[in-house]
């Protein structure tokens, strides 16, 4: 920003160098209130009146190739002449965008003799302000480029300089279309009500005559330990760190923290006044905002508590229904029958939210049945023996695998138990083709072996069911895998191909019995439904091989779901991972703090055998056949050593396609500098940036007529909700809806031919919040490096440069960009 907005313009040596070309640095206007705030009162005898004032906090809008025109008015409050000595636009972004008149522009339908003593400039002369004299003059901007347009007008006047800073917001048609209709205002949260007393209705899917064999401890919190937390004070347990005699207690007082925050932040979702529409026969809908970022988190049978809010109702009856259905931004609700039958179109309620324990009483429960493992499953140390060798011919049943993933394959079949086997896998390096193979081989040939393989997310785990069950070459039974759902997940939500392979009642997904269970050779699950198996009476030692996709996003309690729970001395305990890519979801910040948020895959690594890569406990994969070559250099110098292997041929895409994007067809990075808004609508507290939402678009149709791309090779990635949302609709609307749109979470483990990134943010100010909710891509490495290594051919991120500068990580690769003059947008910071 310039200097003071008053100045003694005698004193500027740059007030009397007339040609010098003026510079305009970023001005954060949401973060420094001042740079457009002015007091007309303060500034003497001329009261300069505020061009182009905010609406509503944010810029007003133009669309591109448009005028807008704002007249400022210079007025003498006292009875004396005032010298004028002129009026300048000092700089502007992008240059030369404003204009200065003494007429008042003509408008497009002006006749041509209003028009004929019109001159635009960008400075006036001086002139004399006579006393109580109004001067009126007229700023004007022609838009040619989307984004925040902003300039700064000085005027001189006596000995003084007064300053103007003003913004406009350059749209196009598909920005204006995402324009928000209902201003952002927060939910009113809800005053607790009793809930000791209600009216209650049938859990969904509530199972009939099943009984598990080992049922789920309560875990009830301990009201000292609680009471201790409360207070933030700091157990010794924690203060001790994780040794082999404080295990259970240590990770169950993490356990307790994260589930204290939990609460709390389940509480702040309460509503007041709220609606809910009859959704078919039997629901009700209620909309939550920001449901669609998991704030709050509910899941299907989670149970919500509401009365009726009119006082007038004189009806203070409490009533309990079940979630049915969980969508974007609203959950599908059955209660009791009468409250059905009473509620009126406009009925307005309270709602309280409960915090489902299930999964946090199966973390419990997994750390403490983890004292009984063994120590070297445990805590690998130097104690544990070094592993032999033994390197025996193996038929391949997946082609192309290259030296590290032959070793890694032969060594998971040498293993026979602890300590576990780790396939370090950064990007693109076929860590789940490793894994795969590794499982068909034990398939093949050992007919008694039984396999368990657990991943971080459904997602996950439905992918390395498709890798196994399209490998005709192994020949699988269909009878002899098995993919166990929780009963929380929309049957809709599985692919119908692979349906097959799950167990449901009435499209609800359950656990077969005991019996059926012990069938399966293969069975598949996410880190926490495995607890499912134990409470089947599923014994310890049943499955000889146990694989950890994904390892590093697990939290140590939900990898010790299935360890502590089926493994035994001999079992082997496979990992797949990166810990340098995205890790568990830890919403205390004391847990993640004290350890909660390091994986079990990236604590073995503390141990000198896996941290040294010793070949006896871990096979690095280094040969990366997803990225060109310029998308590798920069993930692979910032987090593996620059050990990366670049094994994809550079010329496959940017030589067949002549991109006019690009300026240099070898370099396949490119940063596309944007100045948006930050805004949110409605009552939804997600993110979006529709001028970069446009500027993404603009870039997939671009794209989509210069190459013979497929949609199905684009996927655009964006941190928030609402952001994701509205791409996705614009490009729906424009027919391009099989391009896909989602978060860095929905993209681990996936990759496209050409990934578009907006990283949204446009100011300083909100950095502290997405920190807190783990949201964005700044201060958040790991989140960084998943973003910009899922292309595998060309990575265009659209962004604000001066916003992601202040990352270390995001600023190595704006200025990688940069130094290969593959940066093109408003200027570098």
């Amino acid at each position: 920003m310039m200097s003071a907005r008053r100045k003694n313009i005698w004193d500027d040596d740059e007030y009397s160098v007339i040609g010098d070309e003026a510079e305009i640095g970023f001005m954060d206007y949401e973060n420094d209130k001042s740079v457009c705030t002015f007091d007309p009162n303060e500034e003497g005898p001329v009261r300069i009146s505020i061009p182009f004032p905010f609406i509503q906090g944010k810029p007003q809008c133009i669309l591109i190739g448009e005028t807008s025109t704002c007249s400022i008015t210079l007025e003498n409050t006292t009875s004396e002449p005032v010298e004028l000595w002129g009026i300048k636009i000092y700089c502007s972004n992008p240059t030369d965008s404003f204009t200065l008149s003494l007429m008042e522009p003509p408008s497009g339908n002006s006749a041509a003799k209003n028009s004929r003593g019109y001159m635009e400039s960008f400075s006036l002369e001086d002139r004399v302000l006579q006393p109580h004299d109004t001067l009126t003059i007229w700023l004007s901007c022609r838009p040619k480029e989307l984004g925040l347009h902003t300039s700064v007008v000085h005027f001189d006047v006596d000995d003084d300089r007064i300053e103007r800073v003003l913004f406009l917001l350059a749209e196009d048609k598909v920005s204006q279309s995402m324009a928000s209709n209902r201003p952002y205002s927060r939910t009113p949260r809800g005053k607790r009500f009793s809930t000791d007393q209600y009216v209650g209705s049938f859990r969904p899917a509530k199972s009939k005559g099943q009984e598990f064999k080992n049922r789920l401890p309560k875990f009830l919190i301990p009201k000292d330990v609680r009471e201790l937390l409360l207070k933030k004070d700091v157990p010794d347990v924690l203060r001790e760190g994780l040794t082999r005699m404080n295990y259970s207690i240590f990770f169950s007082t993490l356990l307790i923290l994260e589930e204290i925050h939990l609460e709390e932040e389940m509480r702040r979702f309460n509503m007041e006044y709220v609606t809910m529409k009859r959704k078919g026969h039997q629901f009700l809908a209620l909309e939550v905002p920001g449901l669609a970022e998991r704030r709050p988190s509910l899941v299907h049978g989670d149970a919500i508590f509401v009365n009726l809010a009119s006082e007038s109702a004189g009806d203070s009856t409490v009533y309990k229904g079940y979630i049915h259905r969980v969508e974007a931004d609203e959950v599908l609700l059955r209660f009791a029958i009468e409250f059905h039958t009473r509620h009126q179109i406009g009925s307005l309620y309270n709602v309280q939210f409960t915090y489902n324990r299930v999964n946090m009483r199966r973390l419990y429960q997994a750390v403490e049945a983890a004292e009984r493992l063994e120590d070297n499953l445990l805590f690998p140390s130097q104690l544990t023996k070094r592993r032999l060798i033994k390197k025996d011919p193996f038929m391949l049943f997946t082609t192309g695998l290259n030296e590290e993933q032959m070793h890694s394959v032969m060594m998971i079949l040498c293993c026979t138990g602890a300590p576990p086997y780790v396939i370090y896998g950064p990007p693109g390096t076929g860590k789940t083709m490793t894994l795969v193979e590794a499982i068909l081989q034990i398939y093949a040939t050992r007919k008694s072996a039984r396999i368990l393989i657990c991943a971080a997310s459904n997602s996950a785990a439905d992918h390395v069911l498709e890798k196994i069950v399209s490998n005709q070459a192994a020949d699988i039974k269909e009878n002899e895998i098995f993919r166990l759902n929780a009963t929380s997940r929309p049957y809709e939500d599985v692919q119908p191909d692979y349906i097959r392979f799950c167990y449901f009642e009435e499209a609800v997904f359950k656990c077969p019995p005991l019996r059926a269970l012990l069938r399966y050779r293969i069975v598949i699950s996410t880190y926490t439904s495995s607890s499912l198996l134990y409470a089947e009476g599923v014994q310890r030692g049943h499955f000889s091989h146990i694989f950890l996709d994904e390892a590093g996003q697990a939290s140590e309690p939900e990898s010790m779901v299935p360890i502590a729970n089926l493994s035994q001395r001999d079992t082997v305990v496979v990992l797949a991972g990166d810990p340098k890519q995205l890790g568990p979801v830890i919403h205390s910040k004391d847990a993640d703090a004290f350890g909660l948020g390091k994986s079990y895959l990236e604590r073995l690594f503390e141990c000198e055998f896996y941290r040294n890569e010793h070949e006896g406990f871990v096979t690095k994969l280094v040969r990366n056949y997803r990225c060109h070559p310029t998308i590798l250099d920069l993930p692979s110098r910032l987090f593996y050593k620059g050990e990366l292997l670049a094994c994809k041929e550079s010329k496959s895409f940017l030589e067949k396609y002549k991109l006019d994007l690009l300026p240099d067809k070898n370099f396949a990075v490119m940063f596309i500098g944007i100045q948006g808004c930050d805004e949110r609508e409605g009552n939804n507290p997600s993110w979006f940036n529709r001028i970069e939402a446009s500027k993404v678009v603009d870039v997939i149709n671009k794209l989509k007529s210069s190459t013979n791309l497929n949609e199905t090779d684009i996927g655009v990635i964006a941190p928030y909700r609402q952001q994701v949302l509205k791409i996705k609709n614009a490009l729906e609307a424009r027919e391009m809806s099989d391009v896909k749109v989602g978060s860095v979470e929905q993209f681990q483990g996936q990759e496209r031919e050409v990934i578009v990134v907006s990283t949204v943010r446009s100011t300083v100010k909100h950095n502290e919040f997405d920190k807190t909710y783990s949201l964005g891509f700044l201060s958040n490495p790991r989140r960084f490096n998943v973003a910009i290594t899922r292309a595998r051919s060309l990575l265009i991120i659209v962004g604000n440069p001066h916003i992601v500068c202040k990352d270390p990580y995001w600023d190595k690769l704006l200025r990688h960009c940069s130094d290969n003059d593959s940066y093109q947008g408003c200027p570098l910071p």
